[in-house]
This record gives structure tokens, sequence and C-alpha cells, in this order.
């Protein structure tokens, strides 16, 4: 494949170790990327389609930043997406190298030119692509390679092989160290159902997502409504509630498209379909969950990887808000990177966490531990404090390394 040169360009970076040699993949679709000349180095992948082509009806979801600038292509995938009620659109297309933000009128021009050639090169009807664009935010897009290399795209290097995939995926790419993607089969009763997905992203990332752009894909059969309900649960547990650099993007995207080609019965949010959708829905937010991670994992500057765990919360809510106001911590990330199991700082950020009531803290209940998980030695519980007792003063790199890698 001529353009598969292009995409081996992270296999020296030992990041590697995250991207699959092999996959699995969903039925009825077609992807790929090329160079299209967005980004100036006249090679690096820079324009990615995704297509379902099982039919014209998939079902379609998303979730997008809450920054208020919103970029031209959110804006228009916003508007196509609540114009289409989530069924019929059967494409994505998507830029790296440019943001299309805070490009005015002339930036909602391209973004719906990309819609428009994208919905004729592949047959669609009109309004049946969402637009996508990542990388520097306020100069216009390079519009007329965009526009050329659309159907160069489309008409030759579209198809469902794992380079397909591979290409795809770091055509998305801006200063990512490494493709991100992910694939797997699950069963829902006697049905086999496939799900891949993949995502950029290594700037900009905190909660309420992060400079990124992901895109889950499926073959079972959901309807738009519960296939909505399903994304924005998933996102919450996964892209949501990941941080690095405290900073929100302007064009964060999740989508997510069901085209039913595996067969089976349509899930959907009603009485008569809640196992399945149950089911489905853990599939999701698990899968989410691991894309999300090889997103921080390959966060800019990132030189840790740490879960936050909180147990016996009063509320899914109060939890959450106790794990971010420790994340975020500027004293737990300077501790956390000099190796220096600091429970006092954690205790800090737990006691500021903007919780539901005051019983939702409570100091002489609380315990703070470390648990390795990386392999390391000794494979054993770090207790820093119980009950608001100091235990120990603990040297972190004595017991296992916290890095990344």
């Amino acid at each position: 494949m001529s353009i598969s040169k292009y995409s081996i360009r992270f296999l020296s970076d030992k990041a590697t170790r995250f991207v699959p040699k092999s996959g699995v993949y969903p039925k009825g679709y077609a992807v790929g990327g090329i160079h299209c000349g967005v980004k100036k180095d006249g090679k690096s992948l820079d324009l990615a389609i995704l297509q379902n082509t099982f039919n014209k009806e998939a079902s379609t979801a998303g979730v997008f930043t809450q920054n208020k600038f919103k970029a031209a292509p959110v804006q228009v995938s916003m508007r196509i997406l609540k114009q289409k009620s989530g069924s019929g659109i059967n494409s994505f297309v998507i830029n790296s190298g440019n943001a299309n933000a805070v490009t005015g009128s002339k930036g909602m021009k391209d973004a719906e030119e990309m819609v428009t050639v994208t919905d004729s090169v592949l047959e669609n009807p009109k309004d049946s692509t969402l637009v996508m664009s990542t990388g520097v935010i306020g100069n216009n897009l390079p519009i007329d390679n965009i526009l050329t290399g659309i159907p160069k795209l489309s008409l030759n290097h579209l198809g469902n092989t794992h380079q397909h995939w591979i290409d795809c995926a770091t055509a998305i790419c801006t200063t990512d160290t490494f493709p991100k993607l992910v694939t797997k089969q699950f069963n829902l009763g006697n049905d086999t159902y496939t799900l891949a997905g993949l995502c950029k992203g290594a700037g900009m990332i905190c909660p309420n997502m992060a400079t990124l752009l992901g895109f889950f894909v499926t073959d079972a059969p959901v309807s738009p409504n519960a296939l909505q309900q399903i994304l924005r649960y998933a996102v919450d547990r996964s892209f949501n509630s990941i941080t690095v650099d405290g900073d929100m993007s302007t064009n964060d995207t999740i989508v997510a498209m069901a085209n039913g080609a595996a067969g089976g019965e349509l899930i959907d949010n009603t009485s008569s379909s809640a196992e399945r959708f149950s089911a489905l829905q853990t599939e999701i937010v698990d899968f989410a969950q691991q894309l999300a991670q090889l997103v921080v994992r390959d966060g800019e500057g990132a030189t840790k990887f740490i879960t936050l765990k909180v147990n016996d919360a009063l509320s899914y809510k109060d939890a959450k808000s106790i794990a971010s106001s420790i994340a975020n911590s500027s004293l737990f990330k300077t501790a956390m990177y000099g190796k220096d199991a600091n429970w006092g700082r954690i205790l800090c950020a737990i006691g500021y966490a903007d919780v539901s009531t005051d019983q939702s803290v409570i100091p002489n209940k609380t315990s703070v531990k470390f648990v390795p998980v990386d392999g390391s030695e000794p494979i054993k519980i770090i207790w820093l404090m119980v009950n608001s007792k100091k235990l120990t003063k603990i040297e972190l790199q004595k017991y296992y390394k916290m890095k990344i890698w």
C-alpha cells in the first residue's frame, strides 16, 4: 500500500507497545488516511475518512466540547447531528494539523465544504457526514488541499484491513507519539459484535474531555437514542475522567456509529431491551476507558500514569469530584513527579473537593493508600494514612517506580 510507509514513523518509539499489530474490525465499514497537504512536512498523514458501507441508516451519537469558543467543525457537526436526530449519518471526515478554530465565517464555510464534498464522493444524502479538525488554532484551513484529498482518499485508499485502520488512526494525530487504536469482540446472547475505536490527544487534557477526537464504531444494531445515552454515560466515565494539564480544547469531539451489519435484535432504551442495553453499555464503558487511558499515557510531558480510586463516597458525583480535586492539584502532581508519597497533599485536595454535603468527607474515616499496579515489587498495598492518622513516612521510589512506561 503506497501510504503505509507514512504510518510507520511511530514504530521506532517506545510507545509502540500500545499500538496493536493486528485487530478484528466491525462489519460494514471502510476507513483510511492519506497526506493531503495540511501538515507542511509533505508526508505525514493528515486526512482521514470513516465510512459506513452497510446501508444508509446508521445510528450516530456525539459528545462535544463545552468550551465557549467551539471550532467551526464542532458547530457544523452538532447542527447535522441534531438535524438528523442521530439517524442516517454515514461518514466522518477528519483533518489534522489545523483546528479550523477561531476562523470566523471562512472557517464555517470550509467545514461545510468538507461535508458537502465527502457526501458527494461517497454518494451520501445531503448532510450525512460529520466533520472534525484538530491542530493549530487561529489559522484558516488549506481548504483546496483538503477538497482535492477527499476524492483521492475516498476512491483509492479506503478499506477494512488492519493497515487501513492504522492509517486512519495515524491521520488524526497531531503531537501524539503513537496512533491510538483499540478493537474488541463481545457477545450479547447468541450474537457476536465488534467494536473498533480510535482517538487522538496529547495536550489540553482535562475533565470535560481534552484536545481529543475519538470515534467508536460497531456493527451492533442500536437505536440513535440508545447510542446517545450509552455514549454520554461512557464518556463521563472515561474521557471526562482524565486530566493531564487542565486545559479544555475548542475542538473536543467523541462520536459513535452503529450500523447493525452483524444483525440481531435492535438495542434501544426501552424496558424490553433493558438487558441487552445494559450489557452493551458495560462493554462500551470498558472500551472507552481503554482508549482514554491511551490518551493519558501519551500526554505532552507526562512521565507518570496514575489511577485514582475513591471508595465509599455518598454518590458517583462526589467520588468523581474528590478524584478530580486530587488529580488536578499542582502540589499532588509535583509530589508524584518527584516520586514522593506525600499523603498530606492528597488529604488537602480531598478537603477542598466540591462535594454535596459535609458528610461526603469525614476526616476521621478517611484513609489514603498507594497500590502498585505495574507489576513492580513488592506487590502489596502501601498504606500512608489510616483514619487521618499517619502511619509512616514512605519514600515511594523504594517500593515501585511510578513511571508511564
